[in-house]
């Protein structure tokens, strides 16, 4: 078994496929104040920032909106934006099978307190998590305070660690804690984005993730190592 004991998990764009739902709200909270619309790419990019910050840096000539952005986002994503949320396929089933193998799971998320403890509810997964930081709790992504938190509460040292996310900004919060990260490639970010910031490896689905974290850790860097730089 990997000697990993503890699995980290971004939420959006890593748990559940809910990249396409924001960057359409945060596009349509910027059209209905009528200030310039973010393309695609630059909505995906804050992802997995706070909200208020998100805004900040979407939209740094408009700071005197931060209330209406931040307003306007959440009445888009609760009740005007309809663009489902599904759970990547096979989440559950390997939370599982990890949570049996008796890893410890946690979750680091640009959300707020509100927002994923009602997702961890309505998705059924709040009980194979052990430790939940957001927004709320800590810094934004990509300072490592989320995960220093959930590594001292839950007493696990950064070489018993992995993060794993979609975006850049969760490979870089890893790096600056110390722990180690893997990338997944149907978020956010592509694969050569993700591995700018050495990531054990970037997988395309749960299954590979699963074959990954039950694999013994030294082969794993044996093969990264021998894997070519992009």
């Amino acid at each position: 078994m990997n000697k990993f004991k503890l699995v980290i998990f971004d939420w959006d764009g890593t748990v559940m496929d809910s990249v396409p739902k924001i960057v359409t709200c945060l596009r349509n909270t910027a059209r209905d104040l009528g200030i310039p619309v973010p393309t695609e790419q630059q909505a995906k990019d804050v992802i997995g920032l706070s909200l208020a910050k998100a805004t900040e840096v979407l939209f740094p000539a408009h700071l005197h909106l931060s209330d209406e952005l931040v307003a306007g986002y959440k009445a888009q994503y609760r009740e005007l934006d309809v663009t489902p949320t599904p759970l990547f396929k096979d989440v559950e089933s390997v939370l599982k099978q990890l949570s049996d193998a008796g890893m410890q799971l946690a979750v680091a998320t640009g959300k707020g307190r509100e927002g994923i403890d009602r997702l961890l509810n309505e998705s059924g997964l709040g009980k194979y998590f052990v430790n939940i930081k957001c927004s709320d709790d800590a810094e934004s992504k990509p300072s490592p305070d989320m995960l220093e938190q959930i590594l001292r509460e839950q007493g696990i040292a950064k070489s018993d660690a992995v993060m794993i996310g979609d975006s850049q900004l969760d490979m870089a919060m890893a790096n600056a804690a110390g722990i180690a990260c893997i990338g997944v490639s149907f978020g956010a970010h592509s694969p050569a984005q993700l591995q700018q910031h050495t990531p054990l490896c970037v997988v395309d689905s749960y299954q590979q993730l699963l074959q990954v974290l039950t694999t013994p850790l030294a082969a794993l860097t044996r093969q990264h190592q021998t894997q070519p730089a992009l």
